[in-house]
C-alpha cells in the first residue's frame, strides 16, 4: 500500500527531469521571441497615409456646395455699388466753394486719396483751376490723367472729367441750366458718393426729388 502514494510522485518526478532538459533549450528559443517585436513601431508611421483618404471624399461634396453660394452676392453687391450715395450740404451761392473745400478735407481726413476725388464748381471756377489753366489747356488735363490730386474743373468742360470714387459740386452761382445740367453729370461721375453743396431749395427743384 505505501507503494500507491509514492506512483503520483513519480509523475511528478517524471515532469521535473523534462523541466531540465527545456530549459537548456529554452534558451535559444527565447531570443528569436523578442525579434518580431520591432516590427510594431514600424505601424505607427502608416497611419500617416490613412489620414489624406478620409478629406478627399469630404472635398467633393464641400466644392458642390461653394460654387452656388458666391453667385448670389456678387450680384447683390454689384446691384449695391450701382448708385452713389447723395449727401446735402446747405450752403449759400458765396458760401458753396468753402463748404466744398471743407467737405474734401473732411474727405481726406477720413483716408480718401486725393485722386479719387473730383470737385465741379457751376459759378466761378476754383482758384486752383483758374491757376493752373494759365499753364495751357493741355497742362490742366495731364493732371487730370495722371489722378494723383484732387481735380477741380469748371461744369462747362466736367464732361471731360473721368469718373471717380467721390465727385463734389459746389453750386456757387451760374444759371439755373448750368446747375440742370452739372449735376446729372456729377451724378454719372460719382463711383461711391455724390457730395453737393449749394441752396436745398434749388438743388431739389434742378434734381427733381428731394435729396
Amino acid at each position: 500500500m505505501p507503494l500507491i502514494p509514492e506512483e503520483p510522485q513519480i509523475h511528478e518526478s517524471a515532469q521535473g527531469p523534462r523541466v531540465t532538459p527545456a530549459s537548456g533549450r529554452t534558451a535559444p528559443t527565447p531570443r528569436p521571441v523578442p525579434g518580431p517585436r520591432p516590427a510594431a513601431p514600424s505601424r505607427p508611421g502608416r497611419p500617416g497615409p490613412l489620414r489624406p483618404a478620409p478629406p478627399v471624399q469630404r472635398t467633393p461634396r464641400d466644392t458642390a456646395t461653394a460654387k452656388p453660394g458666391p453667385s448670389g452676392p456678387t450680384a447683390a453687391a454689384a446691384t449695391a455699388t450701382a448708385t452713389p450715395q447723395i449727401q446735402l450740404i446747405p450752403a449759400s451761392a458765396e458760401g458753396a466753394l468753402d463748404a466744398a473745400e471743407e467737405a474734401v478735407d473732411l474727405l481726406l481726413e477720413s483716408g480718401r486719396a486725393p485722386g479719387e476725388v473730383l470737385v465741379i464748381t457751376t459759378g466761378e471756377p476754383h482758384p486752383w483751376a483758374a491757376h493752373e489753366l494759365t499753364f495751357g489747356d493741355a497742362s490742366y488735363w495731364a493732371q487730370h490723367d495722371a489722378g494723383d490730386d484732387v481735380f477741380y474743373t469748371d461744369a462747362a468742360v466736367a464732361s471731360r472729367a473721368a469718373s471717380r470714387p467721390v465727385v463734389v459740386v459746389a453750386v456757387n452761382g451760374g444759371s439755373s441750366a448750368t446747375a440742370a445740367t452739372a449735376l446729372p453729370l456729377a451724378h454719372g461721375r460719382a463711383g461711391a458718393l455724390l457730395i453737393v453743396c449749394g441752396d436745398p431749395q434749388q438743388i431739389n427743384s434742378v434734381l427733381g426729388t428731394g435729396v
